[in-house]
């Protein structure tokens, strides 16, 4: 696997040991083009930056090394953790994101993208399931990588959780359905809403667990296959 190093000077000057990297968090560049994210990327005004960069070819550059705190997460929570750039990794796929005409992943992007995270994976002792979404660890403000990202098949390899329909479901009534599915979604790990108090951010929510888990019906509704879903995973 070549690496191409094109180093950024966007990262914090404290430099962590091995194992405060405990996630691995995927996003999209959401920008026009590979050029203008990896300018914006390397730019100190815009302070943001990333580990890995994959272009639409598979190409893997380096912008920031492991051992420092990139500028990718954000204001960010997931289980106990706050602010993850500093336990993580980032990695961002070539793409126009949303706001541009956003694009399926390509085949190459994808091959490149198993390899790195077998990689590091392996280097860091990453738990499976702390190979994240940009979206799931702040869903009140970003989207990446999308309903496009193929989360079963990194599942396949063993990035990412994914579920089996293993256990025994009850039906409860709508509103039951929906404290249990926000508690469902606390215990994988997501934040940002109170399970016993409705909020006018919940669509988000949801919405992010939709384009993670259920990417062909991201409606910000909870539905039987949604709840559904939220259970198989979590029991």
């Amino acid at each position: 696997m070549k690496i191409t190093p094109n180093l950024s000077p966007n990262f914090s000057s404290k430099i962590r040991s091995k194992s405060n990297i405990k996630f691995i968090i995927i996003h999209y560049t959401g920008m026009q083009s590979e050029i203008e994210s990896i300018k914006r990327l390397k730019n100190p005004k815009f302070k943001v930056s990333c580990h890995y960069l994959i272009n639409r070819k598979g190409k893997i550059t380096q912008l920031v090394k492991d051992k420092n705190i990139a500028w990718h997460a954000g204001k960010s929570k997931w289980k106990n953790f706050t602010n993850l750039n500093k336990k993580s990794l980032g990695i961002e796929l070539v793409n126009k994101g949303h706001e541009f005409g956003y694009q399926k992943f390509s085949n190459h992007q994808i091959k490149s993208l198993l390899k790195l995270c077998k990689y590091l994976k392996n280097k860091y002792k990453i738990n499976k399931e702390n190979f994240l979404g940009h979206s799931d660890i702040a869903p009140l403000r970003k989207n990446d990588p999308g309903e496009k990202f193929p989360w079963k098949r990194l599942s396949a390899s063993n990035f990412g959780k994914w579920y089996n329909k293993n256990s025994k479901i009850i039906w409860p009534n709508k509103k039951v359905r929906t404290l249990l599915f926000f508690k469902n979604l606390q215990k994988l790990g997501y934040r940002y809403f109170n399970p016993y108090k409705r909020s006018k951010n919940d669509k988000k929510i949801i919405k992010s667990f939709q384009q993670h888990y259920r990417p062909k019906n991201v409606t910000g509704k909870i539905d039987e296959k949604t709840y559904e879903i939220s259970h198989f995973l979590t029991h």
